[in-house]
């Protein structure tokens, strides 16, 4: 029943991403039709820099409906189902999610709390308890199977399972609700464990397509301010009532 560590890996996104993008950014502004301008942009007719220029001086001005038109897509494990509940309140995204009913957690790993983790009298208690977790999870299903509910024994026996258990999630999301994204889970104040996957999620956005994600991040690394009121700030930048 082993500690679980977090791993991000991204799986794939819209084809000729940055060209989409500009088409669709150029089609608001542009009098022709951009379908016709579409094979020059995949030929490379027209150099990706002066695409990857116009997007991002476009998403400067406050304009960034265009980069819904591409999506990314990645694949999580280490993660809770605490961080999970976290990361499906995101509305516009679609979810594939280990499940619990189909998966049986004979071997159950579990996230450690950094703050649980140094303090050896919490994390003796802490995994005392999951291996007591785990051994109620075992008696119960075997119990329930030995009483005929064979495959369905997972489905009842799983409700003494904690949100400590990790879990596995695919996930999908638009550029723009990926930056909706990054502007409240980089952000110092969210929970240590989705922080620290938006952070790798952001590093790998950056590297996929850096003149969508470049200035990506918490909000207050755009605005050069906090946008919470000074009760909730973290203290990095001021805020704005405070510049006021």
């Amino acid at each position: 029943m082993p500690e679980k560590k977090l791993r991000v890996e991204f799986m794939t996104m819209t084809p000729d991403a940055l060209s989409l993008i500009y088409a669709a950014f150029r089609q608001c502004y542009h009098a022709g039709f951009v379908a016709d301008m579409w094979p020059r942009l995949l030929s490379g007719e027209i150099d990706p820099q002066i695409q990857a220029d116009f997007v991002s001086k476009t998403m400067e001005s406050g304009h960034d409906s265009p980069i819904e038109h591409v999506s990314m897509t990645f694949a999580v494990e280490g993660i809770s189902r605490a961080c999970s509940h976290q990361i499906v309140r995101h509305r516009i995204a679609s979810y594939s999610q280990q499940s619990q009913r189909y998966v049986a957690e004979n071997d159950m790993e579990y996230i450690l709390p950094p703050a649980i983790a140094k303090i050896p009298e919490a994390r003796e208690r802490f995994e005392q308890f999951m291996g007591e977790v785990q051994s109620a999870y075992s008696d119960l299903r075997e119990i329930l199977v030995s009483h005929g509910r064979k495959s369905k024994a997972n489905e009842d026996a799983r409700f003494v399972l904690p949100q400590a258990a990790e879990t596995k999630i695919v996930m999908t999301m638009n550029c723009r609700s990926l930056h909706h994204f990054f502007h409240l889970r980089c952000c110092n104040r969210a929970q240590w464990e989705v922080r620290a996957m938006a952070d790798q999620m952001l590093t790998l956005c950056k590297e996929k397509l850096p003149a969508i994600f470049a200035q990506g991040g918490a909000r207050c690394e755009q605005l050069g301010y906090c946008p919470e009121s000074p009760k909730f700030a973290c203290g990095k930048y001021p805020t704005r009532k405070k510049d006021a």
